[in-house]
């Protein structure tokens, strides 16, 4: 079975603009659905809802920045993100810790129990699955209808 086109035309923008402002009104206004069917739809054949997957999808990027960068304002604007609240709010859902207990983790600081290591990794691995997950769903889509060709039956030469 394929995957529906406008879900994946949905994913391809989302992916394209992931560190831009990106909302449901906006979505329904570029792909001329209305919003709540958007919603559904993308729930229904992901899992997920639009917002959780915006967000997933920016603290997964926004890991990388990690090992760079100190700065968790920085790191959060640079990866979409309007405020260092909502950041740390999201960053923290979506880990399960705050983005100062990951920069532990990722100078593998003694400050941060097995247990905790442990539900980091389980949680970038999640994170990787959704990535994975979506864009094999990409990837499926389904063919671009063909044009068929008329040829003409009429031969001038």
């Amino acid at each position: 079975m394929h995957s529906k086109k406008l879900i994946c035309d949905i994913l391809i923008y989302i992916n394209q603009n992931i560190n831009k402002n990106i909302t449901i009104d906006e979505l329904s206004n570029i792909f001329f659905f209305d919003k709540f069917y958007i919603m559904k739809l993308f729930k229904k054949e992901l899992n997920i809802t639009i917002i959780n997957y915006i967000n997933a999808i920016r603290i997964y990027n926004s890991l990388k920045d990690f090992k760079y960068n100190n700065n968790i304002m920085r790191i959060a604007l640079n990866n979409g993100f309007n405020s260092i609240e909502y950041f740390s709010e999201t960053f923290k859902n979506v880990l399960k810790i705050s983005p100062r207990e990951y920069k532990y983790f990722i100078k593998r600081n003694n400050k941060l129990t097995l247990n905790k290591i442990i539900d980091i990794r389980i949680s970038i691995a999640n994170l990787q699955y959704l990535k994975d997950k979506t864009n094999k769903y990409i990837n499926n889509r389904p063919p671009e209808e063909t044009k068929v060709k008329i040829l003409s039956i009429f031969n001038t030469k």
